[in-house]
């Protein structure tokens, strides 16, 4: 059996992905915003290995979870889920840095450079992704009038393009992306038309699955199915760059 870290994990797709995960008998170990947030999360999974807690909207916070993470051991797959969604404000973090980059692309390379090395990571990513551009020119939003639709899908480029070059920089780890479909969560809102069932198997599936199909890399999916992702995921440049970016903002380097 695998054990599996997931960031964002005290409610929606995050949490469902845990309680399949631990259904199958994985060891489980969730992430919480604030205190409140955990006591949900361990109400809601009372079989979870432990609840990390921690804000990583900021640099500082998302290194803190990653030594959390790091304190309680190794793990065998880390989903990358924390997200915010497509109808958000403009609103900087304390960093003053746009708070869905932080959140959607930034905390996701700081606790994929920071938490030790897991045998699989996975991405979630949006079908939002498909039509957007990586605009890394303006990456932080500092000349573009803003728009909440498309900085998140312009986030979920960046997380597929994170996963595709970690699979291309660490060839020993399994790192893949996937879209749980639009689907009625808080962030999805109530009118979302995708499948919640179906939400969350592809993300416990490509992290614990021993389908040889979800032991790949670099691959996209949606409903336990590959498909095409953006074709700017799959630009080595773009791939550094964005790397390069975030290590610059962050001050935390990827390991080799």
């Amino acid at each position: 059996m695998s054990r599996i870290f997931i960031s964002g994990s005290s409610t929606g797709l995050g949490l469902m992905a845990g309680e399949r995960l631990a259904s199958q008998g994985h060891a489980v170990v969730l992430h919480a915003r604030n205190a409140d947030r955990a006591e949900d999360a361990r109400r809601a999974l009372p079989q979870a290995e432990a609840v990390v807690t921690g804000d990583i909207e900021t640099i500082a916070g998302a290194k803190d979870v990653a030594a959390q993470v790091n304190a309680l051991g190794q793990f065998d797959a880390v989903i990358h889920n924390a997200a915010v969604g497509y109808r958000e404000g403009h609103r900087l973090t304390a960093d003053g840095l746009p708070h869905v980059f932080a959140i959607n692309t930034l905390s996701a390379y700081i606790l994929t450079a920071l938490i030790e090395r897991p045998k699989r990571l996975v991405y979630l990513s949006s079908g939002m992704h498909h039509h957007a551009d990586a605009h890394l020119d303006d990456i932080l939003w500092r000349t573009r009038r803003w728009d909440g639709s498309q900085a998140y899908a312009e986030s979920k480029l960046h997380d597929t393009i994170l996963a595709f070059a970690l699979a291309r920089r660490w060839p020993q780890v399994l790192s893949n992306a996937l879209e749980p479909g639009w689907v009625p969560t808080k962030m999805g809102g109530p009118g979302a038309p995708d499948d919640m069932a179906q939400a969350h198997l592809t993300q416990a599936w490509l992290a614990a699955g021993e389908d040889p199909k979800a032991q790949v890399s670099g691959g996209y999916f949606y409903h336990l199915k590959r498909m095409a992702p953006n074709p700017q995921a799959q630009d080595p440049a773009l791939q550094d760059r964005l790397l390069a970016i975030c290590a610059e903002i962050s001050g935390v380097g990827l390991p080799g």
